[in-house]
């Protein structure tokens, strides 16, 4: 069902939010009080708060939370925290990446596939958000959302985190899983409706990232919503219990033997070294790259 400027109801009281090639979602009752989880892409903090304006007028929500800090997923949270005098919460384990103490680790773009090549052009530097920035209760609460509670999904980060509400079963896997293909460039243009395995080039550790899949499918969802995709409600459960059945770890790539290596207060304590990467004259795919995010950001403003 569609709503205002582009977003659309995913389940009762869950607004997605389509940013580019990301996904924010707007999560509480008309009037509120209601909870943003996730911001979308920097610059583009203006989008995100129209789609509030439209559904909650000038009623802040009660805090930002994030499934984890990336460039897509936390790019305008400053700007939207510091607008609406809120609080950005995140799992403790993400939290180095958020107050300055570690960038996250280096993208692997050598697994191949569409955004593994287009993340040669995407940041992996985390934020400092200072004092705005707050863990999550260890408990799994919500703060604003109390039918709601978060479970944490490590892999792609090390504090990933994901939101279920047990009365109807909605899961906002975040970065967990996709609900459509990017490794395919087909999937990416088309964003078609697909259960698929975390964005690639950025899961730092596959042994963890396939016990988080398990994890949210023994959640049984009836509606599955995640960063990247359209929300999926007609047998989510059954979908996502198949993908969780099979291993996700690519043939090839930098993290692909041995994970990345976290300490709790510093982030990032060592990394694997870089594997061969078999795509030549980046010159040619830096263009290729280029117009492909221009189409992509332009899709947030149709």
């Amino acid at each position: 069902m569609s709503t205002s400027i582009g977003t659309s109801l995913v389940a009762r009281d869950v607004v997605r939010v389509p940013v580019a090639f990301v996904n924010a979602y707007l999560v509480g009752p008309l009037g509120g009080p209601w909870v943003l989880v996730d911001t979308g892409l920097p610059t583009t903090s203006t989008w995100v708060r129209r789609a509030a304006e439209a559904r909650y007028g000038t009623t802040p929500p009660e805090a930002i939370v994030l499934t984890h800090g990336h460039f897509d997923h936390a790019g305008n949270a400053a700007v939207l925290a510091d607008h609406w005098g809120v609080p950005i919460l995140a799992h403790e384990a993400e939290l180095p990446f958020l107050t300055g103490r570690s960038d996250y680790p280096p993208q692997d773009p050598t697994p191949g596939g569409a955004i593994a090549f287009l993340s040669r052009f995407f940041p992996t530097a985390g934020y400092a958000f200072g004092g705005r920035v707050r863990a999550l209760p260890a408990d799994g609460a919500v703060p604003g959302l109390p039918d709601w509670r978060w479970v944490h999904t490590p892999g792609h980060t090390p504090g990933h985190v994901s939101l279920f509400r047990e009365a109807d079963r909605t899961l906002l896997a975040g970065d967990a899983v996709a609900t459509a293909d990017l490794d395919s460039w087909i999937g990416v243009a088309t964003n078609a409706r697909e259960v698929s395995r975390s964005p690639v080039p950025f899961v730092s550790d596959w042994d963890a990232t396939d016990a988080s899949v398990r994890r949210l499918a023994d959640l049984r969802p009836t509606t599955l919503a995640a960063g990247h995709g359209r929300a999926i409600d007609r047998d989510a459960a059954d979908r996502l219990v198949a993908f969780a059945a099979r291993s996700h770890r690519p043939e090839r790539g930098r993290y692909v033997p041995e994970p990345a290596v976290f300490g709790d207060e510093v982030g990032v304590v060592d990394v694997p070294p870089p594997a061969p990467d078999r795509t030549p004259t980046l010159v040619a795919g830096g263009t290729a790259g280029a117009v492909i995010l221009s189409h992509l950001l332009n899709r947030a403003r149709r």
